[in-house]
């Protein structure tokens, strides 16, 4: 019995020693004179990332724009975010709202030629979101196929609804066994019926 009880315990120190490990696996590294959180167009960015990876966190900005925008701001796209300084987030966020002006390409802006204005601009965090919902709003408003099927709740790029989409009750075999309920409903009346057609007869 002494031997079970020793080999138990042996056990259970590897388990601790495995959970002390993972946590300190699991613990984040800080470096001195790397800050943790850094905020860019007004979005809070993990600054222990690098620069290319952690712009990706801005709603507006895609893998290629993330791959430019430093090469545009003079900045290496591999350093951390959380070492560089005021100045040169400054500098990122000019670059996020004038792309244009930076030698980026039109193609990669999320707004060429504006309905409203005609201008070719690149929106990013909160003001495209408000330009979205304006859009929509305007649809709506004009009562287009679009904005009606967003007012609906529909999808609105041409996807089936058959089987996606589906919202109320009565879903899938529910339907089934109502239809079967109906039908049984009806048998009995549509019997009576025939006997007093024969009987009329």
């Amino acid at each position: 019995m002494g031997v079970r009880r020793v080999k138990g315990l042996k056990k259970k120190e590897e388990e601790k020693k495995g959970e002390i490990a993972k946590e300190k696996k699991f613990k984040k590294k800080v470096i001195e004179g790397i800050r943790g959180i850094v905020r860019v167009a007004e979005v809070d960015l993990d600054g222990n990332k690098r620069l290319r990876s952690s712009l990706l966190g801005v709603k507006g900005i895609g893998k290629s724009l993330a791959r430019n925008i430093p090469i545009a701001a003079g900045l290496d796209s591999e350093v951390l975010l959380g070492s560089l300084n005021d100045e040169q987030i400054k500098k990122l966020e000019e670059v996020m709202k004038n792309p244009l002006k930076y030698g980026i390409p039109r193609y990669m802006l999320n707004r060429r030629s504006d309905p409203s204005t005609g201008e070719d601009k690149h929106l990013v965090s909160s003001q495209l979101r408000f330009s979205v919902k304006s859009d929509i709003d305007f649809m709506r408003k004009i009562r287009c196929y679009k904005g009606i099927r967003h007012e609906s709740g529909l999808p609105v790029r041409g996807q089936r609804t058959r089987t996606s989409f589906r919202i109320g009750k009565t879903v899938g075999v529910s339907k089934k066994r109502e239809l079967r309920k109906a039908a049984r409903k009806v048998a009995p009346k549509m019997t009576e019926a025939k006997t007093e057609k024969k009987e009329s007869k």
